[in-house]
């Protein structure tokens, strides 16, 4: 386990943490004045890689040479040049800092990082690190990496799950969900959809489905793999008869056949290791998916009310009526499709780039 010190002056900024993989939607803006949760689980942090926040560089001042170096092969309309390393926490976590008020971007209902660390150390006012928490945003505070540094603690540190642990004990992920939107005079508000995880693992894996293809159609498995990805797949791959199968494969599954060309595997939620096929489809495409909404695909959980005794608080969501299911077909996250996309070396292929610019 780890704790993050002001690297100004050695102060304690967090609560012991153990490391984990950053979510896919980490990046996600969702819909438009909703509360989403918090993006880390209490007690873990994580490393973004990637730089995040302003300053930006419109795409026209970049460098291709200099664009593919960072990882970015097709354009964009502006990338981050902040410091990249980013230690993502959840707010809970931060310990010893303050806000910086005039540091608050053009937040709309909370704080949206627009202007850089908008936390400074209480010891010594070294700005170390952006809470954010605007609507439409996970809710989350990244570590700047060049104004903290990481010490290892005495505590538990314990060895990652197998795959084999996780099939069996791994939590399930599920597609539809209550979401919060900022309440009126009768007090919070909710309306059921589908899952925003859902929505940006979807949109990751479905990059990674159009490379496998080669732009050749694909053909899913059914049922609820087949909304989230057949739809999309058939309005951006070429009519015709499928000539790419893709199938769920990982821990515990049988083994697909031998003409399999794609599968559909999990990610390790504490390494961020992708699920590696053996056997005869080792040479398939393997198409990441979060371990969660993996194992909800490969073993489906019906909503089923539990019984309960008292009276309900206001602000609970009942069970009669059942919650209603969302009244709209399933939609990939556009953003996070095209972040995917733009970083995966296939999509200099001309094809690639025609429907990276048409996405609308």
């Amino acid at each position: 386990m780890f704790v993050f010190v002001c690297a100004g002056c050695g102060a304690e900024l967090t609560t012991p943490l153990s490391q984990v993989s950053l979510p896919i939607h980490a990046r996600q803006k969702y819909g438009n004045g909703a509360q989403l949760p918090v993006l880390m689980e209490s007690g873990t942090f994580a490393v973004d890689s990637a730089p995040w926040g302003g300053p930006w560089r419109m795409w026209d001042e970049i460098d291709p040479g200099e664009a593919e170096a960072r990882g970015i092969y097709a354009p964009v309309y502006a990338l981050s040049d902040s410091t990249p390393g980013a230690n993502v926490i959840a707010p809970g976590d931060i310990r010893g800092t303050r806000l910086i008020p005039e540091k608050r971007g053009g937040a709309c209902c909370g704080l949206d990082g627009a202007d850089g660390p908008n936390m400074a150390c209480q010891a010594c006012d070294l700005p170390v690190a952006t809470r954010v928490d605007d609507c439409s945003l996970w809710q989350q505070v990244r570590l700047s990496s060049d104004a903290v540094h990481r010490v290892p603690v005495d505590g538990v540190h314990a060895a990652p799950l197998s795959w084999a642990e996780l099939a069996a004990k791994g939590e399930k992920t599920p597609p539809f969900e209550p979401i919060a939107t900022w309440g009126g005079r009768l007090g919070p508000s909710h309306y059921w959809s589908w899952s925003p995880q859902w929505e940006a693992a979807a949109g990751h894996a479905l990059a990674h489905l159009l490379v496998a293809s080669q732009g050749q159609p694909v053909k899913v498995p059914g049922g609820l793999t087949a909304d989230v990805f057949q739809r999309a797949l058939d309005a951006l791959l070429p009519a015709g008869p499928k000539k790419g199968r893709a199938v769920l494969d990982g821990p515990g599954r049988p083994s697909p056949d031998a003409d399999v060309d794609i599968l559909l595997v999990p990610v390790h939620p504490q390494t961020g290791q992708t699920w590696t096929p053996v056997g005869p489809t080792a040479s398939a495409y393997p198409v990441p998916l979060p371990l969660g909404v993996w194992l909800w695909l490969v073993s489906p959980q019906p909503y089923l009310p539990v019984p309960a005794s008292g009276r309900i608080p206001k602000e609970v969501l009942r069970d009669d009526p059942l919650p209603q299911l969302p009244n709209y077909r399933f939609r990939a996250d556009q953003g996070t499709f095209q972040h995917t996309l733009v970083r995966l070396p296939a999509v200099r292929s001309p094809w690639l780039r025609t429907i990276l610019g048409n996405l609308t």
